[in-house]
């Protein structure tokens, strides 16, 4: 099997606080010899666990990156024991366009694990994470919002496993974040995810979902930020305590496809409901206008369960097949 061709100037032996680039090598049309070149940092203090911490992994999501350059302008490592790997915007290609996927390839990094040595440049990209910087890991953190296409209610979030013990490990770093919710995750669609890959690895593996539309928000910022020290102050690399807000975390399962609200018209939402409401199975959420003529009765759609709303499509545009609104169940008792 080919090597994969991702050089990284930062040595992950070595003691102390490096910066420095993955740098692909990517031959193109406005550069014979040019290469990709991904912003890496890291900080390793003796001995103890490895942290792999990263945003970006779709290019239009924004509260890891802001949290994560703003955690490798660190000038001091004493309080670190153990090593902490930073990629701040993983996906840089598509971070730099304000893209979910590669302008490169067109690829969706987070459908494309384990990758390969000798694919596209997100597929090489993903075989580095698979190859070379999971296998160091202990602790993973993916810093996810909703992009240009959702709104979520903040929350960190682990899936269900078959390793219980790896589970409730996932489900402890969860808690141990921060964020004001906290969910029980079902995936639509799992394949080709780095959380299935990490998870796979035997890897503590966090996910968020921090907010979205595109943009950012003070407080979202402020989770990202605070949420970043307690994962490492949980894992045992950072020293000190772990900071929450204000508010006690809601705990928030997803039971079911049901949870997922999808459309079947194409057309113009009109909300019916807001983000952190809770609805009854057959309440009203969205109706949709047809938008080629006047006079056509929108279409409505209804909750599919009980639940709290933990995100929205965005804009107010949606074709056939988008999702509307997704549905989590409130569970009284913390998993």
């Amino acid at each position: 099997m080919r090597k994969n061709p991702i050089y990284s100037s930062i040595d992950y032996e070595k003691n102390g606080i490096q910066h420095g680039f993955l740098r692909l090598p990517h031959s193109r049309d406005d550069s014979a010899w040019g290469a990709v070149m991904t912003p890496i940092m890291q900080i390793k203090n003796g001995s103890g666990p490895t942290a792999l911490i990263t945003g970006g992994n779709h290019g239009d999501e924004y509260e890891g990156p802001v949290a994560l350059f703003n955690f490798a302008g660190r000038t001091e490592f004493e309080d670190i024991q153990g090593r902490v790997i930073v990629v701040p915007a993983m996906n840089y290609p598509a971070f730099q366009v304000a893209s979910r996927v590669s302008p490169i390839d067109g690829v969706n990094l987070n459908r494309t694990f384990p990758g390969k040595p000798d694919g596209t440049v997100t597929q090489v990209l993903a075989d580095y994470f698979s190859q070379t910087l999971l296998p160091m890991a202990d602790y993973v953190l993916d810093i996810h919002s909703g992009g240009k296409t959702l709104d979520f209610v903040p929350f960190s979030a682990s899936h269900q496993l078959e390793d219980k013990q790896q589970e409730a490990k996932c489900r402890a770093a969860m808690r141990a974040f921060g964020a004001p919710y906290y969910v029980s995750l079902l995936e639509i669609d799992s394949g080709g995810m780095y959380d299935t890959q990490a998870e796979e690895m035997g890897k503590v593996f966090v996910s968020t979902e921090l907010g979205g539309c595109g943009t950012t928000r003070v407080e979202s910022i402020e989770i990202a930020k605070r949420g970043v020290d307690n994962f490492l102050i949980h894992a045992g690399i950072l020293d000190g305590e772990l900071q929450h807000g204000k508010e006690k975390p809601m705990c928030l399962d997803m039971t079911g496809d049901e949870a997922y609200l999808f459309s079947k018209h194409s057309g113009l939402i009109e909300p019916c409901v807001n983000l952190g409401d809770n609805v009854k199975k057959g309440d009203l959420m969205a109706r949709i206008h047809i938008i080629e003529r006047t006079a056509v009765p929108p279409y409505e759609y209804h909750a599919q369960c009980d639940g709290m709303v933990i995100a929205r499509h965005v804009p107010s545009l949606v074709k056939m097949g988008d999702c509307l609104n997704v549905v989590a169940e409130i569970i009284e008792d913390e998993f």
